[in-house]
């Protein structure tokens, strides 16, 4: 049977669609039908951050609202409060490094208004990447720069190299590889249980950090104008090289000024292969909130998931979670396991919220271990 090219196209976008809103047991989640049309610009400036952003949406509010700033120039300068933070591991100086001890950073960021966005990968030396990231936006035609090339672009554009290691996360990193192997020839570092040359029990092994900690921030202001960023240092103890989703757009964040912005903290790779924040702005484009878009696309995340990362009850052995900003104002954001908290800054002041998750804590399942540890 002959098929046009137009019949091919058509079938193919239906079958899509259906894939995006498919729920793991088959139902399709109602729309929220109370949503505004796409267009209507924002009532008031909103923005709305991870849960360990809380200082940088109270900074990116001030600088919208009081200062005119733009959007993205607002959030960036938010997350940069992490990134020069080395009390915080997860982003920036002080980030937890590579299995090698090197730390790696990841960031990209979109500007709404203008339709353009900017991105770095595997970044070492540099503390602030989403500055970075801004300015391959700025000052070139690419989207992304990775690794070396990445550090002499920035080395150009006259950012500061420095040593990203702390003294405390060189501690964890050696008591990561202290644990690694009963057998290798690494002694417990000092501050564990036991720095004998025999191994720790596995109660002292699980001290050792492990994280995906991540920050990512999305904006909008009175005139309906939106940006997003996302900054991390990835994976500790990851493979050299790795890249997760922050600095993937469509993964890690993605903004569009019809309709909003979103982004992702958690398992990386979980929301490369669903292209979580994409997805979320493209399901408030048809006519989700913001939480509602947030939570399907976790159960898309699940759909997505190899069998190896789920439990016998089809629950991922890992957590993850979704931000979602629309154009008119309205926010959200969800977690797969209960106790996801974000911050957010509004008229009302900047504070943390708790997130819409789709699994009460007392169901989660044993968290998958890398290394020695999991948190």
């Amino acid at each position: 049977m002959s098929i046009s090219r137009r019949q091919f196209l058509e079938s193919g976008a239906a079958a899509a669609a259906g894939l995006a809103f498919a729920h793991p047991s088959g139902a399709a989640a109602p729309l929220d039908r109370s949503v505004r049309p796409l267009g209507v610009t924002a009532a008031r400036p909103v923005v709305i951050a991870s849960g360990n952003g809380l200082r940088g949406v109270q900074r990116a509010y001030d600088m919208i609202v009081r200062e005119r700033a733009d959007t993205l120039d607002a959030i960036i300068a938010g997350v940069n409060i992490q990134e020069l933070d080395p009390d915080d591991q997860s982003v920036g100086l002080g980030g937890l490094p590579n299995a090698d001890g090197v730390v790696q950073l990841d960031a990209s960021c979109m500007h709404g208004p203008t339709k353009r966005a900017g991105a770095v990968a595997s970044l070492e030396g540099i503390a602030t990447p989403s500055l970075v990231a801004k300015a391959v936006m700025d000052h070139t035609d690419h989207v992304m720069l990775v690794g070396p090339g990445a550090k002499r672009f920035a080395l150009d554009m006259g950012f500061r190299e420095q040593n990203l290691l702390t003294e405390q996360s060189r501690r964890d990193w050696l008591r990561w590889k202290a644990c690694l192997n009963p057998r290798d020839n690494w002694l417990d570092s000092a501050g564990t249980a036991s720095s004998s040359p025999r191994r720790s029990s596995e109660a002292d092994r699980l001290q050792v950090k492990f994280t995906t900690g991540t920050i990512n921030m999305n904006a909008v202001n009175s005139a309906g104008e939106l940006s997003s960023v996302t900054t991390t240092s990835g994976l500790s103890w990851k493979i050299p090289g790795r890249v997760g989703d922050s600095p993937i757009v469509g993964a890690g964040q993605y903004c569009d000024n019809d309709v909003g912005a979103a982004g992702s903290t958690g398992r990386g790779e979980a929301a490369i292969k669903a292209c979580g924040s994409f997805l979320i702005v493209e399901l408030m484009r048809q006519g989700l909130s913001p939480e509602q878009a947030c939570l399907k696309t976790i159960e898309r995340v699940i759909a997505t998931t190899e069998q190896r990362l789920l439990d016998g009850r089809g629950r991922p052995l890992f957590d993850l979670q979704f931000y979602a900003l629309a154009k008119d104002g309205r926010f959200g954001a969800a977690s797969a396991y209960e106790g996801g908290r974000f911050a957010v800054a509004d008229a009302q002041g900047a504070r943390v919220a708790p997130m819409a998750f789709m699994f009460r804590r007392s169901e989660r399942p044993a968290m998958r271990s890398t290394g020695c540890a999991s948190t």
